[in-house]
């Protein structure tokens, strides 16, 4: 009987997994010059192939997101250890009862963090709402991490509303998985940072920065960076909870010691809920 190119193509996908799988537990695989050069993993993780792993981490996603219509995004960051108020809840209970007054002062910080959670949700509900009713060209979607916390309470709202959310998720020494709110032909999994963030910014039309970590801090000054020097169009960039962003950066002393300039402080805008943040982009591109 004849195989079919899905057929083989599995056999191909079975045997890379097998051979990763044999790889990941310390067990090297020997030399095969026979073996497919596409489906030799020993090959392909080599030094000398990076710059074809690059390629394929900048080729697949885009297209598969061409394939599916996903042409403009908003980009949502924001730290991945805020939970839900549902699991801040439980947690805070929990911290009550223990009478451990180390882990009642965190849960109550949980809790209170966990407010973001709900308007991060809130905001892709109306980018959500916006796009059910617009043509494909015209659509907008919501585009994170991939990853727990602020990049989850993204996905989900967008879910919530029935339409397909993007989720980037990175490879990283501890275990991460997307969460269960991306679009699951939509779920990318890369290996290097640089090329995560070039999809970011690929089909971004408007970046959404709420509290986070390193990781926010990292991703939001890339895009600053790209803006205010003109290698990237400007695009709203929002940042989400003026207290704590303010408390973060004092951007002043950067124009007292002339490091930016005044008008750079126009590249982005602070804003406190849901609704101000999706009016300032329905705004800027006149929706």
């Amino acid at each position: 009987m004849e195989q079919t190119d899905d057929h083989i193509g599995r056999r191909l996908a079975d045997a890379w997994a097998e051979l990763q799988s044999h790889a990941d537990k310390g067990n090297p695989l020997d030399a095969d010059a026979y073996r497919l050069a596409f489906a030799d993993p020993e090959f392909l993780l080599r030094r000398e192939t990076r710059g074809i792993r690059f390629q394929l981490e900048m080729l697949k996603p885009d297209m598969e997101q061409q394939a599916q219509g996903i042409e403009n995004t908003i980009v949502v960051f924001g730290s991945a250890r805020f939970p839900a108020p549902e699991q801040a809840e439980q947690a805070l209970k929990l911290a009550k009862a223990s009478g451990d007054a180390q882990a009642l002062a965190v849960a109550e910080r949980q809790m209170r963090n966990a407010a973001y959670y709900d308007q991060a949700r809130l905001f892709s509900r109306l980018v959500g709402a916006h796009s059910k009713t617009r043509t494909p060209e015209e659509q907008l979607f919501i585009c994170t991490g991939g990853g727990p916390g602020i990049m989850e309470a993204a996905n989900r709202g967008a879910q919530e509303m029935g339409v397909p959310t993007v989720g980037l998720n990175i490879a990283l020494p501890h275990e991460q998985n997307s969460n269960p709110y991306v679009t699951p032909s939509l779920s990318f999994k890369f290996h290097y940072f640089a090329l995560r963030k070039m999809h970011f910014m690929m089909r971004a039309k408007a970046l959404v920065a709420f509290p986070g970590g390193f990781g926010t801090l990292d991703e939001l000054f890339e895009v600053i960076t790209l803006v205010q020097t003109r290698k990237a169009k400007p695009v709203p960039i929002i940042l989400f909870g003026s207290d704590y962003w303010k408390r973060l950066v004092n951007f002043d002393v950067m124009i007292d010691e002339g490091a930016i300039s005044p008008e750079d402080l126009k590249l982005f805008q602070y804003v406190d809920d849901p609704e101000t943040a999706w009016n300032a982009i329905k705004t800027f591109y006149q929706l």
